[in-house]
């Protein structure tokens, strides 16, 4: 049987997530969905749509779409589900999670990885997190788990987008590409979503694509070779609310047009990984590999790193590596010195 693509959904009080699944769940898209619900605030989904008091954990809805509430871990819940799939007990297509009230998704991402019979089970297919317009300012200030949610998207909602103005807008979406260059962002309105947007965006997938923001890599050739400085890139933003924020959350590209020498390159990520694993919320890249004809492709979250041969470089395309790190306070020039020593 195929793997079930699971999408996990994270995002402050407020952002609309529960709006967005809702939506998700009542509408007619011929999907059976799985929610895994993992939040104890009054905030619950089931006030609204689910029956309430109930014993069982898991609620079938009128639309065949499944919700449960986590009361054991996350990984005896996914096991549960598709045991019940397996045997026609549940019918389900794909699963969400949300994990609103937790600090830090990292760990439901591992749990795709880590635990085998979740791994043959389930794809994790992407990250997404909602940010609200009118408030995600103050809290990217003051919430740091709010700072990391964003740093694990693979995709962002900017929501309720139309209670703001154009410059505060901007602002927030300069502040929140600083902390995540990978993730795209897309401006809804209250969970007003296609859910070709939210589903199957194999943003989790090892691909070959590693796309980041090209207005962020042009700031980014400022310091190519200049490491004496901690990687602020203030001084080239044309956007004066930069120097505002100086969020602990941060992303850091490094290129190179040479190859790698895999045996070193190997031995300095499973280096910084041990040091930094708690602090790096998720990297990725594709690299140009001595001796190698095919891109390889690495990521990863917190501790878990995993590396796979993506396509041969296309005749004529030019070999760069291209690397974004995202995470809490990493020390950019330490990794950029210690790649450099990797290069060939």
């Amino acid at each position: 049987m195929s793997l079930i693509p699971a999408t996990i959904l994270t995002g402050f009080l407020g952002s609309g997530k529960t709006t967005l699944l809702k939506r998700v769940l009542t509408e007619a898209h011929g999907q059976k969905i799985a929610v895994i619900e993992n939040e104890f605030g009054d905030e619950n989904i089931d006030n609204e749509i689910l029956v309430q008091d109930s014993k069982e954990q898991i609620i079938q809805l009128n639309n065949g779409c499944v919700c449960c509430t986590i009361r054991e871990d996350l990984r005896s819940t996914l096991a549960d589900l598709a045991e019940k799939r397996r045997k026609g007990e549940l019918q389900f297509d794909r699963v969400v999670i949300e994990t609103t009230g937790l600090a830090d998704p990292g760990p439901v991402a591992q749990t795709f990885f880590m635990d085998d019979e979740v791994a043959e089970n389930y794809l994790l297919d992407s990250i997404l997190t909602l940010v609200d317009a009118k408030h995600g300012d103050q809290q990217l200030d003051t919430r740091q788990e709010a700072r990391m949610q964003v740093g694990f998207a693979d995709q962002i909602f900017i929501s309720k987008a139309d209670l703001v103005d154009g410059p505060a807008l901007e602002a927030l979406s300069h502040r929140v590409r600083h902390m995540n260059p990978r993730a795209p962002q897309k401006r809804v309105n209250f969970g007003d979503v296609p859910l070709s947007e939210v589903f199957d965006l194999k943003g989790f997938n090892l691909n070959a694509k590693l796309e980041i923001d090209p207005d962020f890599l042009k700031a980014d050739d400022h310091h190519h070779h200049d490491h004496g400085h901690d990687h602020e890139h203030g001084e080239h933003c044309d956007h004066p609310h930069h120097h505002a924020h100086d969020d602990d959350v941060k992303s850091f590209v490094f290129r190179s047009d040479k190859p790698f020498n895999p045996a070193k390159l190997e031995d300095f990520l499973a280096a910084i990984v041990q040091v930094y694993g708690p602090k790096m919320l998720r990297y990725k890249g594709v690299l140009n590999m001595k001796g190698s004809d095919r891109k390889v492709i690495f990521q990863g979250v917190h501790q878990l790193m995993g590396s796979d041969l993506g396509p041969t470089w296309a005749k004529g395309e030019k070999k760069t590596s291209k690397m974004v790190f995202i995470g809490l306070d990493l020390p950019s020039d330490v990794f950029r010195q210690g790649l450099e020593q990797c290069l060939v």
